[in-house]
């Protein structure tokens, strides 16, 4: 992979997330997780315009304890031919199974953070901010009663985006 500006990057945030999805991952090259994602927000906050991306991780994920427990989290990206990976990994739990070996994807790790050798793009990002949604902060109700009918309420985590890598 090699480093790439992240002010060069043309992203399509609507379609990358929506349509292609990303995996958040998190943890040592010796223990960590990954799942699919297919919403977050990328933009720019804070000081001199600080590049971040927001990710929404349901505490029940398995994934959710290691964004907790590490200082960086990435977000991978990948060509469409690898969307029935993807769905595997956003299906299937790391507590239960090693589910990356039953995709095509190869992890590797970039700067010490997990990331894959089919990936397009690696964004490393640092925690710099989390909070729990909340029942009583939505002001329509019916989006909440569609995304949360159970009432588990993602974490949210802003992350400084501190490096990009592209194929």
């Amino acid at each position: 992979m090699k480093e790439v500006n992240l002010r060069e990057l043309n992203l399509d945030p609507i379609n990358v997330l929506h349509t292609d999805w990303m995996l958040v991952s998190a943890g040592t090259e010796d223990n960590w997780n990954t799942m699919t994602a297919s919403w977050g927000h990328f933009g720019c906050i804070w000081g001199k315009n600080m590049p971040t991306a927001v990710i929404y991780v349901r505490p029940q994920r398995y994934t959710h304890d290691y964004v907790e427990r590490e200082e960086y989290f990435t977000l991978t990206f990948f060509d469409q031919e690898y969307h029935e990976d993807l769905s595997y990994l956003g299906c299937h739990s790391g507590r239960d199974e090693d589910k990356v070996a039953k995709t095509r994807l190869t992890p590797e790790f970039v700067d010490g953070q997990p990331s894959f050798k089919e990936a397009r793009l690696t964004l490393i990002c640092r925690k710099i901010y989390r909070s729990e949604l909340k029942e009583e902060n939505f002001l329509d109700t019916a989006v909440m009663d569609k995304a949360y009918p159970k009432r588990d309420f993602h974490t949210v985590y802003v992350g400084e985006i501190v490096k990009a890598y592209s194929r």
